[in-house]
C-alpha cells in the first residue's frame, strides 16, 4: 500500500524539497510560470492550491500578486514561513479537494502535477469544483500537469525508467486499471547507500481533464505544452491547461 499523502510530505522532504537556482527552481522554470500567472490573474488575487514551500508563490508574491495558498502539509508551510510570513502570503492547512479560504479570486491554479496527487477521479473532479467555488465569474482555473506515457510501456511491463541522471534514477510503475502510476526517485552517491521517495499518482488524460472541467462549470479556454506558449501536440509530454468559467 502507498504511503498517505501526509508521510510523503513530511519534515524530511520539505527540508530537502527546495533546490534554489537548479532543477524546478531554475529562472528558466520559474520566470515563465509565474510571467504566465501574472498575466492571467491581470491585478487580481489568486489562490493556489497545494502551496508547498512557496516555490511559485513567492515569486509571484514578489511581483504584486495578492496570493493565498491551502496546503496539506505542515512541515512544507513551516518550510514557506522561513520565506515569508502570514500577512504577506496567508496559508489554510487541508486538502486541496475539499477546504475552503475567505474571499474570491481572479485566478486558481495548480502546478507540478500536484492534481495528480489525488488518488481518485472522484477526488480530481472536487477539487475542480473547488476551484469554481473560489472564483469569480470569469475567473480562470489553470493546470499543470504531464501527458500519460503508455505508449513507452511495452504490453506485459509495469515499470519504466522516467528520467536518469548523475546521481539520479527514476522509475514509475504502472497499473491502467486503476490509472495509478507511483514515481520511485533513487539518490545515491558514490558509497553504497541510496535514499529512496516514492510518491503515488492518478494520472489523467488530456480529454479525461476536460470533462472534469465540464463537470464543474468550466469550459477550456486554452492548452499549451508549456508557460511559454509552445504548441501542444500529441509529442507534448505535459500541458498547461487554463479553465474559465462564463462570465
Amino acid at each position: 500500500m502507498p504511503p498517505s499523502q501526509e508521510e510523503i510530505w513530511d519534515q524530511e522532504t520539505a527540508r530537502n524539497y527546495d533546490s534554489p537556482g537548479t532543477g524546478r527552481f531554475a529562472p528558466e522554470v520559474i520566470d515563465p510560470t509565474v510571467s504566465r500567472l501574472t498575466a492571467l490573474a491581470n491585478g487580481g488575487p489568486v489562490l493556489e492550491f497545494a502551496i508547498g514551500t512557496g516555490r511559485v508563490a513567492v515569486p509571484l508574491a514578489q511581483r504584486g500578486v495578492p496570493v493565498t495558498g491551502i496546503e496539506l502539509s505542515r512541515p512544507m508551510i513551516e518550510q514557506l514561513r522561513t520565506k515569508v510570513d502570514e500577512d504577506t502570503i496567508p496559508v489554510t492547512v487541508g486538502d486541496m479537494a475539499t477546504t475552503t479560504v475567505p474571499g474570491t479570486f481572479r485566478l486558481v491554479y495548480l502546478v507540478d502535477n500536484t492534481i495528480s496527487n489525488l488518488l481518485t477521479q472522484a477526488e480530481q473532479v472536487t477539487c475542480f469544483r473547488n476551484a469554481a467555488r473560489h472564483l469569480a465569474p470569469g475567473g480562470r482555473f489553470v493546470i499543470e500537469l504531464w501527458v500519460p506515457e503508455l505508449r513507452k510501456l511495452p504490453p506485459g511491463q509495469q515499470a519504466m525508467v522516467c528520467n536518469t541522471e548523475s546521481g539520479y534514477i527514476g522509475l514509475d510503475t504502472y497499473d491502467p486499471v486503476r490509472q495509478h502510476v507511483v514515481s520511485h526517485h533513487f539518490r545515491f552517491g558514490e558509497g553504497r547507500e541510496a535514499h529512496l521517495f516514492r510518491s503515488p499518482h492518478r494520472y489523467i488524460w488530456p480529454a479525461e481533464l476536460d470533462l472534469m472541467a465540464e463537470l464543474a462549470g468550466f469550459e477550456l479556454e486554452s492548452r499549451h505544452a508549456d508557460w511559454t506558449g509552445g504548441e501542444f501536440t500529441a509529442e507534448s509530454p505535459s500541458h498547461v491547461s487554463v479553465y474559465r468559467l462564463p462570465g
